[in-house]
């Protein structure tokens, strides 16, 4: 693995990986790692040039509160707080933070009182930064100084001394428009670090890594048809070649058509690659199961079982592989992070305690855009990769409430009118993810002279660049009407059709 420069010490904000993005981005690599890390351990990071503090949503001088190992001060490397990380600095070295009288959510702007600051180098005065947070500094520790504030608060710390810095304000995420530009600095102005993480040096050290790992032994890799899986799937074929078996479970929760197109693209590239019908399990044992969680747990733990069953067809066969990423991570909690957990993924989650294989992973640590840049550098056709991307449990979780087959082949044709008249209209490459859901709501309506009693069915359109911040995508009023109009003439069953505006956060991409 590329060497890491940086370490991002997660203190649970939901924000706490976008950080690592930000500074990857750069061309720097970042791994993100708890809080409760040591001095010690910290000191094994031969290549290390800095450490980050997240934001996190504590009060600081709240009894049990996320804490920092003394010692890391002491052990020379540059140090950044972001939010609850500068709180934490200015308490752990001899500051006050107190309960603001006037709290900040949103947008500010940054006015920067020293113009020999190192961290804001090249900032515009006046710009805007993006603010969440209720308690404040009130004292800043000795050899520190003030060089930015907010209307409200101070906003930036410097201590030029031990190279210790403190910002309140949330850089990583794009409202504040020049938070890359202060990342930056700190990486290169404070930290020194090199440039040199980029997909085509992760290419070449995931693929010797895939190959001393799995040495003569067989890997089975679910293919879904998505960018997650097919980079993962490609990068395995080039690396062990025949060593690996793909294989395409139909669980009944797919998109209209899927299997077979799956299959048809596939047919270009030299993997094995068998198709599997489970539907009838899937529902079954989906029958009754209304709780999100539970239906992607009995999902995830029936789509594994499948390859228990299918792995002693198949001599040899020691490893899973998925295509789990960064972000499937980040919200399942998976990896003992202090984030919270918003939903458990059904490949990182719901994984039986009795599994058959040893699981291999090699896209785990990349984002979405570093996915599709991996797929672009192994020669992956565009269609694959800008496919929008599709929940592990599929409409498992599209499908509110009870599953039923009934739902999901009313859903299918409500998802394929919504996303071909997106490709249609050439709007499909403008929005970051398009699906529909279908509530467990039934709504009165008239169609011709005769009452019908039928679902409510919502569209959803996001733009994102990380997925793990989105906005509604604001598409054309003439177009949902379109559309809506399609979708109730033809898909029987469905009488009334909204239009899903929700940001993430305070909701999620996906329903459930």
């Amino acid at each position: 693995m590329s060497k890491t420069q940086i370490i991002i010490l997660d203190y649970g904000s939901q924000y706490t990986q976008l950080l690592a993005r930000r500074v990857r981005d750069l061309n720097v690599y970042a791994e993100v790692v708890s809080h409760n890390i040591n001095a010690s351990s910290i000191k094994d990071y031969k290549d290390l040039k800095g450490i980050i503090l997240s934001g996190g949503p504590s009060s600081v001088y709240d009894y049990g509160s996320y804490d920092i190992d003394d010692k890391i001060f002491k052990l020379g490397f540059p140090i950044l707080g972001v939010c609850y990380g500068m709180q934490l600095i200015a308490q752990k070295l001899g500051g006050k933070v107190d309960l603001a009288e006037i709290q900040e959510f949103g947008k500010s702007s940054l006015t920067i009182t020293d113009e020999n600051s190192v961290l804001l180098r090249n900032i515009k005065n006046n710009s805007q930064v993006w603010m969440s947070h209720a308690d404040h500094i009130v004292e800043i520790p000795t050899n520190f100084n003030i060089v930015g504030k907010s209307e409200s608060s101070i906003a930036v710390i410097e201590n030029k001394i031990d190279n210790i810095f403190g910002i309140q304000f949330h850089a990583e995420v794009t409202h504040s428009t020049q938070g890359n530009e202060i990342i930056g600095n700190f990486l290169f102005n404070v930290c020194g670090c090199d440039k040199d993480w980029t997909m085509k040096q992760f290419i070449d050290e995931k693929l010797q890594e895939i190959k001393s790992i799995i040495k003569n032994e067989k890997v089975i890799l679910g293919l879904s048809g998505g960018v997650d899986s097919s980079v993962c799937a490609a990068l395995l074929s080039k690396a062990i070649g025949k060593q690996l078996t793909c294989i395409f479970v139909d669980t009944g929760l797919l998109r209209k058509d899927e299997a077979q197109k799956v299959m048809n693209n596939y047919s270009n590239f030299s993997m094995n690659i068998k198709l599997i019908n489970a539907s009838d399990r899937f529902f079954n044992a989906l029958k009754g199961v209304s709780d999100p969680e539970e239906k992607r747990k009995i999902i995830g733990h029936n789509f594994v079982e499948v390859f228990n069953e299918e792995a002693i067809k198949l001599e040899g066969a020691a490893f899973l592989a998925q295509g789990t990423i960064y972000p499937d991570v980040i919200e399942s909690s998976s990896d003992g992070h202090t984030s919270k957990t918003i939903k458990s993924h059904h490949n990182v989650g719901g994984l039986p305690k009795e599994l058959k294989f040893k699981l291999i992973e090699p896209i785990r640590n990349l984002f979405k855009d570093e996915v599709r840049r991996v797929g672009k550098e192994l020669g992956i056709q565009d269609f694959i990769l800008n496919r929008h991307p599709f929940p592990g449990p599929g409409l498992g979780i599209r499908i509110i409430g009870e599953v039923s087959r009934e739902k999901a082949d009313i859903l299918r044709e409500v998802d394929d009118i919504f996303i071909n008249k997106l490709i249609e209209k050439k709007l499909y490459n403008k929005v970051s993810q398009a699906f529909a859901t279908i509530t467990p709501v039934k709504t009165v309506g008239v169609m011709g002279d005769n009452r019908t009693y039928d679902y409510l069915v919502a569209l959803r359109s996001v733009d994102s660049i990380d997925f793990m911040t989105a906005t509604a995508s604001e598409l054309p009023w003439e177009f949902l009407t379109e559309v809506t109009n399609e979708i109730i003439n033809n898909v029987k069953g469905v009488n009334r059709v909204v239009y899903d505006v929700t940001s993430k956060p305070p909701g999620t991409i996906e329903w459930e």
